[in-house]
């Protein structure tokens, strides 16, 4: 519930008897979250970054950023300079770009989703001027390498996110009494 603001895109390869087997097609954040870190008084830094991850997947990574008030700061606002946002995207991209370059696919997504890559971010760039809410805004996958069963199984049956039975005959459900919900409203 945390992390709820992500929308996780996956692709439908191959269907198994039950069971689909997908692999991670893109990541966004939903609107709300973007609206809720869109302020005024502060600079808005994006980036843009292609990779190639070590399975062969090209992705396009979009970042954003926002510049921080400063410690004992009396100004009301805290914009960057042009030369400092130039700094920070590029420092955004050497670091996105060695992150993702470095690792494959499914190491990957499991780094976006604790926010890994973003704290990452704020730490590298921080130095060059104060920021914060840095977040991988947007994942998109632009090229697959050629469908493989046999990978795609290898990384399906390593997984340990395998969810409780249902017992479907026997719910569990727990009857709680909310206080003040017994009489007259």
């Amino acid at each position: 519930e945390d992390m709820g603001y992500r929308k996780i895109r996956l692709f439908a390869e191959d269907v198994q008897g039950d069971r689909v087997l997908t692999t991670f097609h893109g990541m966004d954040l939903t609107r709300d979250k973007l609206c809720s870190l869109i302020k005024k008084k502060q600079t808005l830094i994006e980036a843009r970054v292609d990779c190639k991850t070590t399975d062969g997947y090209h992705l396009r990574l979009f970042a954003i950023a926002f510049t921080k008030k400063r410690d004992n700061q009396v100004k009301k606002t805290w914009y960057a300079q042009t030369a400092k946002v130039k700094a920070i995207r590029k420092t955004m991209v050497e670091e996105i770009t060695e992150l993702v370059t470095k690792q494959d696919l499914k190491s990957l997504v499991a780094e976006f989703i604790p926010n890994t890559i973003s704290e990452q971010l704020e730490k590298s760039c921080g130095r060059i001027f104060p920021i914060q809410n840095a977040f991988i805004r947007k994942v998109k996958v632009l090229k697959k390498p050629k469908f493989d069963l046999v990978r795609l199984m290898e990384i399906h049956n390593d997984s340990s996110d395998v969810g409780a039975k249902v017992d479907r005959e026997n719910p569990v459900v727990e009857e709680t009494q909310v206080e003040g919900s017994g009489g007259r409203l």
